[in-house]
């Protein structure tokens, strides 16, 4: 991976990241016993839960849960109120074992054991559990997508990728949703299987299905573009996030960065000097781009030198080989001879053989330090040099 695209990495971070799954909706029992008239009044006034899923092409099964079992199902509600997963995984286990449960109570029960077992890290178990509530086909629309959803978001936890997109195809061919987090959460599970094409085509209908899309999908949908190597779709979105969020650092990071591989430097360099000036240059990542994006530009060696000088100062820049070694050829191709020898001393202890020394002797004997330049030159010799008849020659002309 490239400098530019680890820093790109970095400034995203996780867009999406597995959270707790949603907790099972309670069960509708049949009564124990029956009620006056008015608890029956109060009870048909209670609201009817609003059905999430109006274009689903599945007609929700009639299934309830029994009195025979709804001892058992209040059991496992008041432990799992009460946070006793394990207790309410217990219960559950019975009831998926009990042949005089109905698929209703399996399915219920099934959601419990898969919540309690995510809760303990046990994301397989949790998988199937929850795999059996959806296969079951027994729960109301609401209760079966929302069951489909936890699957495929777990199955991607654990890396199931193929499985996980699977599950996400069917749910939305079932349920009609066009939630656009539900869809962002396709599209990543699309852009680690590298199907960039159409982790984009996902993401962006979510980005137009929202009013205010969220900044992480358009970063999501960036890193995409930048993946799938299409750097024009990368650089307009970088551009439209950074507009949007003209004050978020990692914001015109990324914008900086998708300039670089666009090959603008110039307007990378805007962006990172921009930041720099407002003390927004936070790490030797940072820096390195910018010192590195003059470096790579004719005539810019002096702006080089004086970004790593106030990275060493700040002490953000490592004082390391590979720090002074940039520092000194950014002095020296800038017509700064005193200031590049000064590094190459620094540098020339820190590396593991003779080179840096060599290089030191070189500048030294141009700049007619004939005495210096020997005793530099038979340092690189002692250190070792894959051309040690330049040191030598060095040595002998300086006597």
């Amino acid at each position: 991976m490239s400098r530019s695209s680890t820093l790109l990495a970095a400034a995203i971070g996780a867009v999406l990241a597995i959270g707790t799954i949603a907790a099972p909706a309670p069960a509708a029992a049949e009564p124990q016993a029956r009620g006056s008239d008015r608890d029956s009044r109060r009870a048909s006034q209670q609201p009817k839960a609003e059905e999430r899923y109006p274009n689903a092409t599945r007609e929700a099964p009639a299934g309830k849960a029994s009195r025979k079992m709804g001892r058992k199902l209040e059991q496992m509600n008041e432990l799992y109120s009460n946070d006793d997963l394990a207790g309410a995984r217990a219960v559950a286990d019975e009831i998926l074992a009990d042949p005089a449960a109905n698929d209703y109570e399996k399915a219920y029960s099934a959601q419990f054991a898969a919540q309690a077992a995510y809760e303990a890290d046990e994301i397989q178990a949790a998988i199937d559990y929850m795999g059996q509530a959806v296969e079951l086909d027994a729960l109301d629309n609401n209760s079966h997508f929302n069951a489909m959803l936890n699957l495929a978001q777990m199955q991607s936890a654990a890396e199931q990728n193929e499985a996980a997109l699977a599950t996400y195809e069917r749910y939305f061919a079932e349920s009609g949703s066009t939630e656009p987090q539900d869809l962002v959460m396709m599209g990543q599970t699309l852009y680690l299987l590298e199907r960039h094409a159409e982790a984009a085509q996902a993401i962006q209908r979510a980005i137009d299905a929202s009013a205010e899309p969220n900044p992480q999908w358009q970063s999501l949908l960036m890193q995409v573009y930048v993946e799938s190597g299409d750097t024009a779709g990368a650089l307009r979105m970088a551009e439209q996030v950074a507009a949007a969020r003209p004050d978020d650092r990692r914001a015109q990071l990324n914008l900086a960065v998708v300039y670089h591989q666009a090959d603008m430097p110039e307007k990378a360099i805007e962006v990172l000097e921009r930041l720099r000036a407002g003390g927004q240059l936070e790490t030797a990542n940072e820096y390195n781009q910018l010192y590195a994006t003059y470096l790579g530009m004719e005539g810019q060696e002096r702006k080089a030198a004086e970004v790593i000088s106030e990275g060493l100062e700040r002490g953000v820049l490592t004082p390391d080989r590979n720090t002074y070694i940039a520092l000194a050829q950014a002095y020296y191709f800038s017509d700064q001879p005193g200031p590049a020898i000064e590094a190459y001393r620094k540098a020339a202890p820190l590396d593991e053989d003779g080179e840096t020394y060599l290089n030191l002797a070189k500048v030294l004997y141009q700049e007619d330090r004939p005495a210096e330049a020997a005793e530099a030159a038979q340092k690189a010799l002692d250190k070792g040099v894959a051309r040690p008849d330049q040191a030598r020659d060095i040595i002998n002309a300086s006597r």
